[in-house]
């Protein structure tokens, strides 16, 4: 069994199947279909990868106070795993908006999409270098 955990938050079919990206990677992916999942696995466990897609809070109550879907997931993360590296995928109308996430909550990688399995693939060997980095 991998010492590697990465969540997969799937929240639209555009979210890519990276399944055997991950396994040849010796990643353990969980999927989860929701933030609210997300954070109730958090809980649980905490991730060394976190794989989601942002969606701008264009006119609903994330523009008030919240930037994007993944503000609360990411709050979570900086209390119950706050070494996880998150990679997040973003349509390219939108990808102006995660500047914005970025200055509130720390992010590896932005991915627009189509995401292609080797922009994850170089965007997990770095996370992977950089735990290994921080490790010694």
């Amino acid at each position: 069994m991998s010492d590697t955990t990465l969540f997969s938050v799937i929240e639209s079919s555009a979210h890519p199947n990276f399944a055997a990206l991950y396994r040849r990677l010796n990643i353990h992916e969980l999927r989860l279909n929701s933030i609210r999942r997300a954070i109730a696995q958090l809980k649980k466990q905490a991730p060394d990868f976190v794989v989601a897609e942002f969606f701008y809070g264009y006119g609903n109550n994330y523009a008030g106070v919240n930037i994007s879907n993944l503000d609360v997931l990411l709050s979570s993360l900086q209390k119950y795993a706050p070494r996880a590296r998150v990679i997040v995928m973003v349509d390219k109308a939108e990808f102006p908006y995660v500047a914005a996430l970025n200055q509130l909550f720390p992010v590896q990688a932005v991915l627009t999409f189509p995401v292609h399995e080797e922009h994850m693939q170089t965007a997990l060997i770095a996370g992977l270098s950089a735990a290994g980095d921080a490790d010694s």
